[in-house]
């Protein structure tokens, strides 16, 4: 037996017991004839005591130990003579009668602290030294918690939990697919599932009724802070429902893992808020309505007077900034070359304050009158002290860049608050959206999305396609897509319709989907569901800006596992095995 205890376990209770303790040397700290050593595992910290006076062999002994030694003591709980109220076992300390060093560590890369000398790739290279770490350890544990919350919530519903293929047909709808050869198939090749979309929807039809699985999905996308090419989603489909059903459901999960989870409990029902208010208010489908700001279109009070900037344009947008009219021109000067920035694209930003005694200073005030102004402000119900920011031009273009300046004040202002959550449901989708490269349309969500009831006959008849509504859902917090969903097609006519109106040829849809076409001439249920981002909900309930820290073994922001160094050269004996030839692009 290694242990009788862990390190995080010991109370002030266990005093005078014996107890044979294992783990990692933190660090020592060596004081005239004692020598203290913190000795961690995943459960905690427990202080250790070596005394030169008493076991002179041990206590040199314990002088050579260094950082991430792996040891074994026995000894005795005493209690502690200066207490430490920041780790769980702090009112007490082993007096060491043995110690066994099961194995040496040289000198890690970096420390092994909660904060840590580290940067991300050295972090990342060591991984396996990173996650000793407490702070990213909890993170992992958090999302044990969560797959745990979740499957319980799920199983009492009635779901099944059932694995489908990694190896699947490559159908490259949406993003790229990762492929892998079959050296058994000549020059053909699996796809890595982007998500099990189509072998849930063949569960329906097999009569599951209710399906769940936490799977592993691929996609090979430029990463950013909340994506990953290997990511996990909580993926389940339902039978027999309407949009309603699978929100009530989902909506009670969620709600059932904040209470169980956070101790944070959501009383009314989330708002739903149909795409094109969040357009239009918000300048994104997944708005953070932990504050309001919303915009304000002020296009025809604007383009009253000879400012060409405001008359040239195709929609004029503010938003009021409350108690912000002591912005000094730095802090304006600031946000406007934050608009400006390239991943942005403004061209400038028009700001009005309205100052305290009533008065309205502007960075148009030549063109604009005091009753000008006012009027915007009324429009906006700002009050003195409030400052209005306004941008301008092509109107979508101008929404997403008042999203992004919206999202920028309220960090400034400290109204995203990570320990808030405001969750919504965004709903009615488009159902397609215009490519203009392929000149054709593609399908917001993928094509299996029904279009709501009303507008069946539209994509029947391919009329009206830019109208066209999804049965379709997101679940959206704190401006994070936590989940998206829809009522799927289980139609074979209206399926085969749906191809068409992304310009499949009938071939081309028989040969990438004929299996699945084929399977609803066998009597498919109406079905519909949903699929969550397990790493994007971790993050959220850890309040962290990045997935990477929620995940074991993550990726760079280039898609490589620096660890073990992958992607990696093969040789040429396993790419003749595999019938490849490798074509490097030139340099």
């Amino acid at each position: 037996m290694y242990r009788s205890h862990t390190c995080g376990e010991l109370r002030i209770e266990q005093v005078g017991a014996s107890v044979i303790l294992a783990g990692w040397v933190q660090r020592t700290r060596r004081m005239g004839g004692m020598t203290f050593v913190d000795l961690r595992d995943r459960y905690g910290i427990t202080q250790l005591v070596f005394d030169e006076a008493t076991k002179k062999e041990l206590f040199l002994q314990a002088e050579k130990l260094g950082r991430e030694f792996v040891i074994q003591v026995e000894g005795t709980v005493a209690e502690r003579s200066s207490k430490n109220a920041k780790i769980a076992t702090g009112d007490i300390e082993i007096i060491v009668s043995k110690l066994v060093v099961l194995n040496v560590s040289e000198t890690p890369p970096f420390t092994i602290e909660d904060e840590t000398d580290g940067g991300d790739e050295l972090r990342m290279k060591y991984r396996y030294l990173d996650l000793r770490r407490n702070v990213v350890r909890k993170n992992l544990e958090l999302r044990n918690r969560l797959c745990f919350e979740t499957r319980q919530y799920l199983i009492n519903k009635d779901f099944i939990e059932t694995e489908t293929p990694v190896l699947i047909k490559s159908t490259p709808e949406g993003a790229r697919d990762f492929v892998v050869p079959s050296r058994m198939n000549p020059g053909e090749f699996y796809a890595l599932p982007q998500s099990p979309q189509q072998f849930k929807q063949l569960l329906m039809v097999a009569g599951f009724d209710r399906y769940f699985q936490l799977v592993k999905c691929f996609r090979d996308e430029d990463l950013r802070a909340d994506r990953q090419p290997e990511f996990t989603q909580i993926d389940c489909e339902m039978s027999f429902v309407e949009q309603n059903d699978v929100l009530e459901v989902f909506e009670g999960m969620i709600k059932t893992i904040f209470k169980n989870m956070k101790g944070i409990e959501f009383e009314a029902s989330f708002v739903r808020m149909p795409y094109a208010e969040a357009m239009e208010f918000y300048g994104c489908d997944k708005p953070d309505i932990r504050f309001d700001m919303r915009f304000v279109d002020i296009t025809k009070e604007a383009q009253t007077k000879d400012f060409v900037v405001f008359n040239s344009a195709e929609y004029v947008g503010a938003i009021c900034a409350t108690a912000c009219a002591e912005y000094t021109r730095k802090e304006l000067d600031a946000l406007t070359d934050f608009v400006k920035r390239p991943q942005i694209g403004a061209k400038g930003l028009v700001y009005v304050k309205y100052e305290t005694d009533g008065s309205l200073k502007s960075s148009v005030d030549k063109f604009y009158s005091q009753d000008d102004l006012k009027a915007w402000a009324d429009k906006l119900q700002a009050k003195p002290g409030d400052l209005l920011l306004l941008l301008s031009g092509e109107k979508q273009k101008t929404l997403k860049q008042l999203g992004e300046l919206r999202l920028e004040m309220g960090n400034r202002l400290g109204l995203r608050d990570k320990n808030v959550f405001a969750p919504l449901w965004v709903v009615d989708f488009p159902l397609l959206e215009w490519d203009e490269d392929a000149q054709r349309f593609s399908a917001m969500h993928h094509p299996f999305t029904s279009p709501k009831p009303e507008h069946v006959d539209w994509v029947k008849t391919q009329t009206n396609l830019k109208e066209v509504c999804a049965n379709a859902y997101d679940l959206v917090i704190n401006g994070v897509e936590l989940g998206g969903g829809s009522i799927r097609i289980f139609d074979k006519e209206l399926q085969a319709a749906m191809f068409t109106c992304l310009g499949f040829t009938k071939e081309k849809a028989e040969y990438q989907f004929g299996f699945f076409m084929d399977a609803f001439k066998y009597g498919a249920p109406p079905h519909g569901g949903i699929a969550f981002g397990l790493d994007r909900f971790v993050s959220l309930l850890a309040g962290l800006d990045s997935i990477r820290d929620c995940i074991a073994f993550p990726k760079n922001n280039s898609g490589r596992d620096v660890m073990i160094d992958a992607p990696s050269l093969i040789d040429d004996e396993q790419l003749n095995e595999l019938n490849l030839m490798v074509n490097l692009p030139k340099d």
